[in-house]
């Protein structure tokens, strides 16, 4: 028997959208595939199937197969969507490998742990405990443990950071 597939966090359901079952999913990667007519997306309770979709706004429309009922939809939402990885998946970041590592300078300066990634156009950012938002471009390695950050000089001072 082989090992059951690891899955990647791959979305959130929003609020429900009109009367028929349908919700608002935001997605946590580009690959729209995932939330196409016939995939399989995992809560930690159940599997839902995806019957129909459409892009809006900041999210996309998402109808799955046996909820048609908007009470059915509000049951759904703030559920967290799974999905095994696809081919191509590899190379990518998630948040899962980044919340929970130690942020840590190239001169070994600690900057504290990852508590959230929030979304951001330019370049998502790193949540640290201390409410420091480092843009994730600055990310010069990844390791079991620590993100290793070459941030420009006075980043911390100047969102919020460390003032005396």
């Amino acid at each position: 028997m082989s090992p059951p597939t690891p899955r990647l966090e791959v979305g959130r359901i929003g609020k429900a959208h009109g009367l028929r079952g349908e919700v608002i999913v935001h997605l946590l990667t580009d690959r729209v595939e995932r939330v196409a007519p016939g995939s399989h997306l995992f809560t930690d309770a159940e599997t839902l199937v995806v019957r129909s979709s459409r892009p809006q706004q900041k999210g996309y429309i998402v109808e799955f197969k046996g909820v048609s009922t908007r009470e059915g939809a509000e049951a759904l939402r703030g559920s967290l969507l799974y999905a095994p990885a696809l081919e191509g998946d590899d190379d990518t970041l998630w948040v899962h490998e980044l919340v929970g590592r130690r942020l840590v300078e190239i001169d070994g300066t600690d900057r504290g742990t990852v508590v959230e990634v929030e979304a951001n156009p330019a370049s998502d950012l790193l949540v640290t405990e201390a409410g420091h938002l480092v843009p994730l471009a600055f990310m010069v390695e990844l390791t079991d443990e620590y993100i290793v950050i070459d941030p420009p000089q006075g980043l911390f001072e100047l969102v919020g950071g460390d003032s005396e």
